[in-house]
């Protein structure tokens, strides 16, 4: 195998034809990695990633290939993938108003150019979820909110198009699953790439605490902070400390990792109505 890529959580072997993609125990906050892993992390994604991808095999295909034939230092936490072409933006899709995007709605009012009614507040329900894209940042570096129209200059209308309507259809189809459960998903960023025929396949990873906002419905607040089962508890913490989120990023204590760890395993636990081992 060759290592084409290690990203902030994930590491990219070429094998073959084929791609291995392997989610490591490393956590990332505002773009930056930490020192410090979180046990069993990188098995939850996968297990997560797998479970969501099955529940969305009707809206579009996806890049497994096997999650057995792969090298055996790697097991549970590795899929065999199909070799795809990346989107190069970052297609995210927003129900709930937090984070980069409320930052981006106390300065403009717009998140991605998309003016929001005035009065929302932190964990606001925005009236119907949006396409807010962003650009793909390398490591270390921060992502940055972009207009469809940029996305429409980077890959043509009618593929801009369908990357909004994926996107969107995606969270959907996991915001009303997981409200099933008792979880609210403020939003969620998905990977999009190409097959050598230009089909859009589903890759990396989907819906996972790494890659969405979860929140316990029963306690949804409007108005501050909520109750979550992501890096957001992570998040928090950092906040309490004198740094300014950038490279290299502090030490984790061990209360704050097993505190994430559990919030990981919970969530999982909740959608997928399995008992984590």
């Amino acid at each position: 195998m060759k290592l084409l890529h290690s990203g902030k959580v994930r590491d990219v072997y070429e094998d073959g034809d084929d791609i291995i993609l392997v989610a490591s125990d490393r956590v990332s906050i505002y773009d930056v990695m930490l020192p410090t892993t979180i046990p069993d992390k990188g098995a939850l994604l996968t297990a997560l990633s797998l479970w969501w991808f099955e529940q969305l095999a009707d809206v579009l295909p996806n890049h497994v290939i096997s999650t057995a034939d792969v090298p055996a230092e790697f097991a549970g936490r590795a899929i065999r993938c199909r070799k795809l072409k990346m989107v190069p933006v970052e297609c995210i899709a927003r129900g709930y108003l937090v984070g980069m995007g409320l930052e981006e709605y106390k300065k403009t009012g717009t998140v991605s150019g998309i003016a929001l009614p005035e009065g929302l507040v932190e964990g606001s329900k925005l009236p119907e979820p949006i396409f807010t894209p962003t650009t793909k940042a390398a490591v270390g570096e921060h992502d940055e909110f972009i207009t469809f129209d940029d996305v429409v200059k980077e890959v043509g209308s009618a593929t801009a198009q369908e990357l909004r309507r994926i996107t969107l259809e995606v969270y959907r189809r996991g915001a009303d699953l997981a409200a099933e459960r008792g979880i609210l998903i403020a939003d969620t960023k998905i990977e999009l790439g190409w097959a050598p025929d230009g089909t859009l396949v589903l890759a990396d990873e989907v819906l996972t605490s790494d890659s969405s906002r979860y929140w316990d419905a029963a306690a949804w607040n409007p108005g501050g902070p909520q109750k979550s089962f992501d890096k957001q508890y992570l998040r928090e913490w950092s906040q309490t400390l004198d740094w300014d989120r950038t490279a290299p990023g502090p030490e984790i204590p061990a209360e704050v990792v097993e505190g994430v760890r559990a919030r990981y395993i919970d969530v999982y636990e909740r959608l997928t109505g399995k008992t984590w081992a």
